[in-house]
């Protein structure tokens, strides 16, 4: 007879708890971790996080489960969990104490006695995950914080992007250990929590832990435990049997020893689970089946509702369930001790049974909605309609739950229930009398939640449904709202006909009387006409959106239109006189009620003053944007985006360590592919500059993925042509880099973009072989405004002049002093580097060694290998000595070096042969070497006499054969 249903003791695990024990020291010692604890149903997760969390000492444990609901998980089900213990143990007020500023707004979306959440909207999202994240920081400043999520096999999306969120954004330096548990069994190949396991367990911090069955020994042990005996009590022939049958599965083990000894074995796992319910009273049995209706975990007061017992007859029929150890008290609820033994339950009720069941909690919710807390109450609603086959209930709950995953930013969640709508439509007669909203309004607002999901290509097949649905002629502004949508998500996607759509949309929309849609399309198509043929259609467009916003009172849209206006008349030769324009942009943005239009304000201005070359206003107009962000509570979101914009400059002023440690931390968090992409290629920037080309490659390989697909801005795709072609220059590959300078200049117009145009035309003509006519003729027609355009222009006309026999040392001078005074240290060492070889090429040997001496300082600064060794280089060649503290260049002295062994030749007969060797002819060897033909002359001679042979041709096959140079 057994003396309890599951061990007292905890049986083996040693291992595993001293993996977690050493997390949590971390996190005690300011390292935060995560742990993602797996293994199949039954096999002692949730027993392993509770020892655990039994021996935290310090620590404090906050727990929260995931909830299944049919086939999909309830929004935020753990976290939400987690802020109902913390605000029943803190309060309302201790919680508050633990956020920036004080406020409690974003976490109302998750609890309402947390009050009013803010406005709803794009960032309404960003900013709940971050109070959640300052919550859970503010914790971890007090005490050790752990954190844990359990059945996440269950999260759904909501839930999975704030876990996610949590564990890239959380700070290294927290007191968090972070918790979550799922099964392996649950994770085939297309579930959504595989990769999100897969790129989480590429961040800093974040581990696996896997756990395995029981061995044979630990069975025993359990077994002994359970039965309250004493090792080797129970007989060996029956341990055989119960090892064999639950394979060392703690649960399997609980049921097959669940028994009085005089029933057989069940021949089934369902049959196994099922025969401890079995045992219980049939009326505590049919408690049981009503609350398996209910999901896992059911309210105290929901079940006693749905049952129509009171709080005596309940406890009653209760008390055998706990007793026998098949639910377990949780606070306020009940839970089945193990979900399988939930699962097996409901899977076992009849058709017409579950039908039944799920109407009585669907009723008792619509009596009384108070009986669950919203949103949870609305969403669990809408799944008992739905599994009671009720259409019609099932269509108008759908449609109240879409309403409350909004309120609750669980945007996933919203389109789920408005797509369930959309399904059951057809099905319910007069549906848009009984939610009082028509299809179309339905499909427009699923537009809506798939766009603010990320749901993209969704909401295009949404937009695409609904405007087949709409007269155009007879409700234009219907069709111009939908257009709209269908242009912002192309936008966002990089599809085209985005603008046909916005032009489409502004078409139906009469400019009297003037009306806030028409300001909105207005601005919108004024946003997105970048190319410079549209400079006066955008300008005209964007003072009619600001006209009439003032007019309407819009703000929002007011100040978008104010940024579009300023960005596009900013000239980057007049920035002085552009500071006023985006003082006044900061003004209006700040009134606006969105922070979308501050951070596009802080983004355009950044922007801006990087194109004029102004880097060091840059990097402050976007670190004052980082702080922005902080203060609105999207530090670590929007506060990501800037990163491109605070690392562009900073790589500009040769400050690429610092900027590598901004994209660094930026990439960590995962921004959208777009922003990553822009990251990314900065940092391809700076690895080919120190000719670190492996990186290069990996990273130009992932930017170049996301641009060459869709459309994209010449901001995003011309730099990545660029580094292509620095790439393939790199590598040796001139043939092939030529070859895509080529197709560049058939399929493109550059004219258009002149900032973008520049750099690429300057690192195409560098590469051997390249197009120089066609670049030059492009140069030709491209404009050059403000300090950097014409820095470039200058920097191009040199290396023209390097090309064609004109080569200038106070050209290249020039070029140099441009750059120094934009602060490009880079791009001044490369200009110093053509002046010297100027300067040498006409004998101004002191002048050659002063700049080449300054550019070898630059690159040292910069680690800039590859041109340290172009210096290097051309000072070896040209015999010049490099003034001391020049790193790259300090290993070459300008003094003869020592006789070659056997044959006598000098270094410079060596660089002569070498060149020989190579097929170079007279003059194309004093070229090269910055030396007279004649004295080329006398070297070949000297050659020739030390090898002992008669002609080039044997200088050159005697060299081969001794490897009297490198190949």
């Amino acid at each position: 007879m057994r003396a309890h249903t599951v061990s007292p003791r905890f049986i083996g695990r040693a291992a595993e708890l001293a993996v977690l024990e050493r997390a949590l020291d971390r996190a005690r010692a300011g390292s935060a971790s995560t742990v993602f604890v797996g293994g199949e149903a039954g096999v002692g997760k949730t027993r392993l996080v509770r020892e655990f969390a039994r021996r935290a000492g310090d620590a404090l444990v906050l727990i929260g489960g995931c909830l299944e609901l049919g086939t999909d998980g309830l929004p935020f089900a753990p976290f939400t969990a987690v802020l109902r213990t913390l605000a029943r143990d803190l309060g309302h007020d201790g919680v508050a104490a633990l956020l920036p500023g004080g406020t409690t707004r974003e976490l109302a979306r998750l609890l309402p006695e947390f009050g009013e959440p803010d406005r709803e909207g794009a960032e309404a999202r960003a900013r709940l995950f971050e109070q959640v994240l300052g919550l859970l920081e503010g914790l971890a400043e007090r005490r050790p914080t752990v954190l844990v999520v359990e059945d996440a096999h269950w999260a759904d999306r909501s839930t999975r992007d704030l876990l996610s969120f949590l564990v890239r954004y959380r700070r290294a330096d927290t007191r968090l250990l972070t918790l979550v548990t799922y099964r392996i069994d649950e994770i085939h190949r297309t579930h959504p929590l595989r990769p999100l396991l897969a790129e989480l367990g590429r961040v800093d911090g974040v581990g696996r832990l896997e756990l395995g069955r029981l061995s044979r020994r630990e069975v025993d042990e359990q077994a002994a435990s359970i039965l309250g005996a004493g090792p080797g009590a129970v007989p060996e022939t029956d341990m055989d049997l119960v090892y064999a049958r639950s394979e060392g599965n703690p649960l399997f083990v609980e049921a097959l020893l669940s028994g009085d000894g005089s029933e057989a074995l069940p021949e089934s796992l369902r049959d196994l689970l099922l025969a401890s319910v079995e045992r219980l009273p049939e009326e505590t049995q049919e408690l049981l089946r009503l609350a398996a209706a209910g999901g896992a975990r059911v309210e105290h007061a929901m079940l006693a509702a749905v049952a129509g017992a009171g709080e005596a007859e309940l406890s009653r029929l209760l008390r055998p369930a706990v007793a026998g150890n098949v639910l377990v008290v949780d606070g306020e609820a009940y839970a089945f001790r193990h979900a399988l033994i939930r699962e097996a339950v409901h899977h076992d009720l009849l058709p017409g049974e579950r039908i039944r069941l799920h109407t009585r909690f669907a009723e008792a919710l619509e009596r009384d909605p108070g009986l669950l807390p919203a949103p949870r109450g609305a969403v669990e609603l809408a799944h008992h309609w739905y599994a009671a086959r009720d259409h019609l209930w099932a269509l108008m709950s759908a449609w109240r739950a879409a309403a409350a995953a909004r309120r609750a930013a669980a945007y996933d969640e919203q389109l789920r229930m408005l797509d369930r709508v959309l399904e059951l439509w057809e099905t319910v007669p007069d549906a848009a009398g009984r939610i009082e909203t028509d299809h179309v309004e339905v499909l427009r607002q699923a537009v809506t939640a798939a766009h603010l999901a990320g749901e993209f290509e969704r909401g295009l097949s949404l937009a695409k449904a609904a405007l087949r649905e709409i007269d155009t002629e007879a409700d234009p502004t219907r069709a111009a709202r939908l257009l709209r949508q269908r242009g912002l998500v192309r936008y966002d996607l990089g599809r085209p006909g985005s603008v046909e759509d916005l032009r489409a949309a502004v078409a139906l929309v009469p400019a009297e009387p003037p009306t806030g849609l028409r300001a909105q399309v207005v601005e919108k198509l004024a946003r997105v006409l970048h190319h410079s043929g549209h400079s006066g259609e955008r300008e005209a467009l964007a003072e009619e959106a600001m006209r009439i916003a003032r007019q309407v009172g819009d703000t929002d849209t007011e100040a978008h239109a104010l940024i579009t206006l300023t960005c596009g008349g900013c000239r980057y030769a007049d920035m002085e006189g552009q500071l006023d324009a985006f003082a006044r942009v900061r003004e209006v943005a700040g009134r606006a009620s969105t922070y979308g239009a501050l951070m596009r304000a802080v983004i355009s201005e950044s922007d801006a003053f990087e194109g004029a070359g102004w880097h060091e206003r840059a990097a402050e107009v976007a670190r004052r944007g980082v702080a922005d962000a902080e203060a609105y509570g999207l530090a670590r979101t929007s506060g990501a985006f800037l990163a491109i914009n605070l690392a562009e400059p900073l790589v500009s002023l040769g400050r690429w360590d610092e900027a590598l440690e901004v994209i660094e931390h930026a990439l960590e968090v995962s921004p959208p592919a777009p922003f990553r992409a822009s990251l990314q290629g900065l940092a391809v920037d700076v690895a080919l500059a120190r000719g670190d080309l492996d990186r290069a490659g990996v990273l130009l390989a992932a930017s170049r993925a996301v641009f060459h697909q869709g459309t994209h801005k010449d901001q995003a795709v011309l730099p990545t042509l660029r580094r292509e072609i620095g790439s393939l220059a790199a590598h040796g590959r001139d043939d092939e880099a030529c070859a895509l300078v080529g197709r560049i200049l058939d399929q493109r117009d550059l004219t258009v973009s002149p900032r973008y145009a520049w750099p690429l035309l300057l690192t195409a003509v560098r590469v051997p072989g390249a197009p120089v006519d066609r670049l030059r003729r492009l140069a030709e027609k491209l404009a050059a405004e403000g300090d950097l355009q014409r820095a470039h222009g200058l920097t191009f006309a040199a290396e023209l002049g390097r090309l064609d026999g004109t080569d200038d040392h106070g050209r290249w001078r020039t070029v140099a002093s441009a750059w120094a005074g934009l602060r490009q240290p880079y791009a001044e060492a490369r200009a110093l580097l053509g002046a010297a070889g100027a300067a040498a090429a006409a004998g101004e040997r002191d002048a050659a060694a002063g700049d080449l001496s300054k550019a070898a300082r630059l690159a040292a600064g910069l680690g800039a290998a590859p041109l340290a060794a172009e210096i290097e280089s051309l000072a070896g060649r040209a015999r010049i000595a490099i003034a001391e503290g020049a790193e790259p260049a300090r290993t070459l002295a300008a003094v003869p070096a020592p006789r070659m062994a056997g044959f006598g030749l000098t270094a410079r007969e060596r660089e002569v042969l070498a060149l020989v060797v190579a097929g170079r002819s007279n003059r194309e060897i004093a070229g090269e070497l910055f030396i007279s033909v004649k004295t080329v002359s006398v070297h070949v001679s000297n050659i020739l006499a030390k090898l002992g042979v008669a002609s080039r041709g044997e200088a050159a096959a005697t060299a081969h054969r001794l490897h009297l140079v490198q190949r």
